[in-house]
Order: structure tokens, then C-alpha cells, then sequence
């Protein structure tokens, strides 16, 4: 690991971990309002390393609100898209909150640690927004800001060990049985020591692993656990750009890059998380979608393989064969697992099918693409 001098920005937020990325030399840059590692060594090299061993991400960064109460379950269902009801304790789901004019407020997951406790986990840029989301619906759910709805952001750190080997060296440190545990569940036991840790098995990198929730307070104490544990697999630090490349080749959506206010949930092709059913009953944006379901979306969220040679950035213009602008990128990068220039991209009906040609603008060169359904990687 490189040691270099940082100069920290004053007006930016810490993590209960930041001393760590400082003292291991990450390159630090703001990030939804923190000072977050991008890289210690490179982000291709860190990349690879969770596609084929183990490493660490510091995601404290990321909100968490409570929901408790009587009336919990019928919140959580009202300002979420997927149904809540499917849930047992110890089951995480996927989901979003829509925002009452078509958009996406963001993307979360909800966790059932019973049938009226809720622990809600949101993106960082967007715990303010989130929040005040929130606190505005609350009342019809005689629910109480501060008291049944609580905003414990500031309050819990967050490790995500990610890749194949993470569930075997997580287990040397966890009191309960984690190694078999299914995708999106969660138990909470005593990690490296420190009791009731929420352990998930959640991630953003679609190579395994799970997320670990604990106290600022016990923060040294898991980081010490983690790298101790991993040591003989060679554990390590991995920067927010290689979580960047690992999601976009796992296909998953980022906030403010893919999904935004302006995005509904169908249109960013997330229609398997927005539940229509009896159970679910009514919640935000419903008949919007209904709508938009029954007329037919006029734009979809894709995934596409460059067949020319280039890189497609955030922003680029997708074309027809024409020349005519169809639609616009996304998330874009040169694939380190897949060894492809992959995206995400909004793109007019009927050019988001799959197997379509399409063509993104680089530099005022049109560029080949083919519709493809990721993940990017096998």
C-alpha cells in the first residue's frame, strides 16, 4: 500500500473507518457529502480481487432508518414499491421508494427483524432527502418521526466483504452458522466479538459476500476481526471506483446514474420489485404505474455491449443506425471481468429489446452496440 499525505476537505463528513483508508494511503475523494477511499492500489487490481478471492468496502457511508410499531408494516408497504409482506424475519428485499409524480425518490432494502420492526438502508447522497420523504407520510400512519421512525445514519458503520471466498472467512469470526446462509438474508449474531452485529448476505458486486452492520463504537473491533480472519487469503481495502465497475458488470442500477426522480421503476426495469397484488394494496405512484403498464413504456433501461471499439461514458447519446438520438447512457466502462465495453442505457421502444442493434455516440462517431441482459460477466 502506497502512504501518501492527504489533505482532508473540513466540510465533508467521516466514517468511523476513514483514519484506516488515510493510514493505508487510499486516494480519498468527496463522496455524497464523506471523504471516501476511491482506490488504494488501482481500480482494476482491487476489481479482480473480489471477483476471484475477497475484499473490503467501507460503505458506512450509507443511512439506515428504523421503523417500528403497530403500523410499521403498513408504512413500509405504502412508501415502498415491492411488498413488505413477503418478508419473514431474518428476509431483505430489494426495493424503492416512488416519489408521487412518476420518479424514484431511491433505491433501498428493507430488512423484517419482526412483523413490526423494519430497518430501512439507504443510498448516502440521499439520506436528507430520504428522510424528509419519509417524515412527510408518516403521520397518516400515526407514526412519529424521532420516535417509531428513526434516523440511526450517524450512528452505525457498515463492512461489506465481498467475493468468493468472504462467507468462509467470515465465518472464523461469527458465533452462528453464516457459510450456507441464502442471498438477502440476515441473522444477527456476535461478529469478531461484538454482539449483535447484523449480519447480511447483500452486496453491490454480484460476486457474494455479505454486509455487516454494527455501532460506531465497535468499528475498530470489526475492522481488526475482518482483516485478522482474511489474512491467509490476503484480504483487502477495495475503493469506491472498483464497487463502481463490480456493480455495473453485475448489471446494477446505480442512483443518480440509471434511476433518478425522473425515472419510474418500470421504466428502469425494475418491475420485479413494484408489486401490484391484493396484499400489497394501495402505495405511492400505483395507478401511475398501472398506466404506464397497461399503455406500454415508450423507454426502458438496457444493458449493451459495445461491438465497435471504444468506451461509453455517462451522458453519451444512443442512436439508430440513422444517426437519430433514441436514447442516452447511463453507466458505462470497460468491463475488467468481462474484458467489454458494457453500459446501461434509456433507450425508445422498441430498441430496448433484446438483441437489438444500437449505436452510442462517441466523440461524433457512431459505435455499434448490441441490447444485451446483464450481468456482463458469467
Amino acid at each position: 500500500m502506497r502512504k501518501t499525505n492527504i489533505t482532508l476537505d473540513k466540510n465533508m463528513k467521516t466514517t468511523a473507518f476513514t483514519q484506516k483508508h488515510i493510514e493505508l494511503g487510499a486516494k480519498m475523494v468527496p463522496f455524497a457529502g464523506y471523504n471516501m477511499p476511491i482506490e488504494y492500489v488501482g481500480i482494476k487490481d482491487e476489481h479482480n480481487a473480489v471477483r476471484n478471492n475477497v475484499g473490503v468496502f467501507d460503505v458506512s457511508h450509507m443511512g439506515e432508518f428504523w421503523v417500528k410499531g403497530p403500523n410499521a408494516l403498513a408504512f413500509c408497504q405504502y412508501v415502498t414499491s415491492n411488498d413488505v409482506a413477503a418478508l419473514v424475519p431474518g428476509k431483505v428485499q430489494y426495493s424503492c421508494f416512488p416519489n408521487g409524480k412518476g420518479g424514484i425518490v431511491d433505491d433501498l432494502l428493507v430488512y423484517c427483524i419482526d412483523s413490526e420492526t423494519y430497518f430501512l438502508v439507504v443510498n448516502a447522497a440521499n439520506i436528507e432527502k430520504d428522510w424528509n420523504h419519509l417524515c412527510e407520510i408518516a403521520p397518516k400512519f400515526n407514526i412519529t418521526p424521532g420516535k417509531e421512525l428513526y434516523n440511526a445514519s450517524d450512528e452505525i458503520c457498515q463492512l461489506a466483504i465481498q467475493g468468493p471466498n468472504a462467507l468462509k472467512i467470515m465465518q472464523r469470526i461469527c458465533d452462528a452458522p453464516v457459510e450456507d446462509m441464502e442471498y438477502y438474508t440476515f441473522k444477527k449474531c456476535t461478529v469478531g466479538g461484538i454482539k449483535d452485529a447484523i449480519f447480511s448476505t447483500t452486496g453491490y458486486t454480484g460476486s457474494g459476500g455479505c454486509e455487516v452492520y454494527v455501532a460506531n463504537e465497535d468499528a475498530d473491533k470489526l475492522w481488526k476481526g475482518v482483516f485478522e480472519a482474511g489474512e491467509p487469503e490476503g484480504i483487502r481495502p477495495i475503493g469506491l471506483g472498483a464497487r463502481d465497475t463490480l456493480r455495473l458488470e453485475a448489471g446494477f442500477c446505480l442512483y443518480g446514474n440509471d434511476i433518478d426522480d425522473t425515472t419510474s421503476p418500470l421504466e428502469a426495469n425494475l418491475a420485479w420489485i413494484t408489486k401490484f397484488n391484493d396484499v400489497k394494496g394501495d402505495f405511492i405512484d400505483k395507478d401511475y404505474m398501472l398506466k404506464q403498464k397497461a399503455e406500454g413504456l415508450t423507454r426502458r433501461l438496457c444493458g449493451f455491449e459495445l461491438v465497435d471499439r471504444g468506451v461509453p461514458r455517462h451522458g453519451y447519446e444512443v442512436c439508430d443506425a440513422e444517426g437519430n438520438v433514441i436514447g442516452v447512457v447511463t453507466s458505462g466502462t470497460m468491463g475488467p471481468t468481462c474484458g467489454k465495453a458494457v453500459g446501461l442505457a434509456y433507450a425508445a421502444a422498441p430498441y430496448y429489446k433484446l438483441g437489438s442493434e444500437i449505436y452510442i455516440k462517441v466523440r461524433e462517431k457512431l459505435l455499434k452496440a448490441v441490447v444485451v441482459k446483464p450481468p456482463f460477466f458469467k
